[in-house]
């Protein structure tokens, strides 16, 4: 019998999976101090992983891991170098929250855009008669966006600003010119350039050594004034002084947070009190729906990987 170690509660949707096999036993732990998890990692097979830490001291003490299931696309988290080296399995959920973070993104567009908050707290502060006086919002039908990393995501994005009417053009390497036309957007290549045109830059990428601060002073100060960017990938994307210094002088119109350099963010970050900032807590994936898809997709995945049939795109290449 394969034992599963689930690291903080899942929906029940995926503990059902489990539930109904008798090849498999599990066991939810809440308890994330070291010396907890090392005792309970000791005889498990597989790992259902949040968002909690698993370093390389966890890890090597697991004997019998074959496994770790993401709870997610971000592997952040995990010690990736000692899941290298003692051949362990990282898998992550492709499929069950592309259509959420967009919808998200697409939300923190639109929300700052139109001002909706600004809106609402006049109307309700008895202000209506004032409204006359209020900034005029911006409007997104033939505007140009930048979708930077074209994965799940971007692809789902994609088909949103299409409804609006945008210009949509895409930044990713490793995706074909011909696979981003066939979707209605157009590959560019020179991120640096390109940026100075956009009314919108929506950032899909993956947090690597390569890609960390790729939003900085320098990339900033050469979009345009008018200019929203939003970040539902990873904090470290963007350099958080620089954004706050370049919000405070105008020098972009807005930003859209879902993630942040460091989590919970320190709260004296002066990006919690930029009105110019719209900021949600890494909360993007937080729909009822997308939760039971991310817990059946976990689960699915280490059941796949025992019976040999997990799926080589849901494998993460280290």
């Amino acid at each position: 019998m394969k034992k599963v170690l689930i690291i903080k509660k899942i929906h029940e949707s995926g503990i059902k999976l489990l539930d109904n096999r008798k090849d498999f036993s599990y066991e939810v732990v809440e308890n994330l101090e070291t010396n907890f998890l090392i005792n309970k990692l000791q005889d498990c097979d597989a790992v259902s992983l949040k968002t909690s830490k698993l370093g390389a001291d966890l890890i090597n003490a697991a004997n019998k891991l074959k496994i770790i299931s993401r709870h997610g696309v971000g592997c952040d988290n995990v010690d990736l170098e000692a899941v290298k080296k003692k051949k362990i399995i990282l898998s992550i959920t492709t499929n069950a929250s592309a259509t959420t973070v967009a919808e998200h993104v697409f939300f923190m567009m639109l929300n700052i855009s139109r001002g909706v908050d600004t809106y609402d707290k006049n109307v309700k502060e008895g202000k209506f008669i004032n409204r006359n006086n209020l900034e005029l919002s911006k409007e997104l039908s033939n505007k140009n966006i930048l979708i930077a990393g074209f994965g799940r995501v971007g692809k789902n994005l994609i088909k949103k600003c299409i409804g609006f009417d945008m210009n949509i053009f895409v930044y990713d390497p490793f995706v074909d010119e011909k696979i981003i036309g066939s979707l209605g957007g157009k590959k560019i290549d020179n991120f640096q350039n390109t940026i100075k045109e956009m009314d919108y830059i929506s950032l899909h990428m993956p947090l690597t050594d390569k890609t960390k601060n790729l939003i900085n002073m320098k990339v900033l100060s050469s979009m345009k004034n008018n200019s929203i960017i939003i970040n539902s990938s990873r904090g470290g994307l963007i350099n958080e002084t620089d954004l706050n210094e370049a919000l405070n002088k105008s020098m972009i119109f807005g930003a859209g947070l879902d993630v942040f350099e460091e989590e919970p963010p320190n709260p004296n970050n002066p990006l919690l009190k930029n009105k110019k900032v719209l900021l949600s807590p890494h909360a993007a994936t937080f729909t009822e729906e997308c939760k039971e898809r991310m817990s059946k997709e976990t689960i699915q995945n280490i059941i796949d990987f025992f019976e040999n049939k997990l799926d080589k795109s849901k494998i993460v290449k280290l």
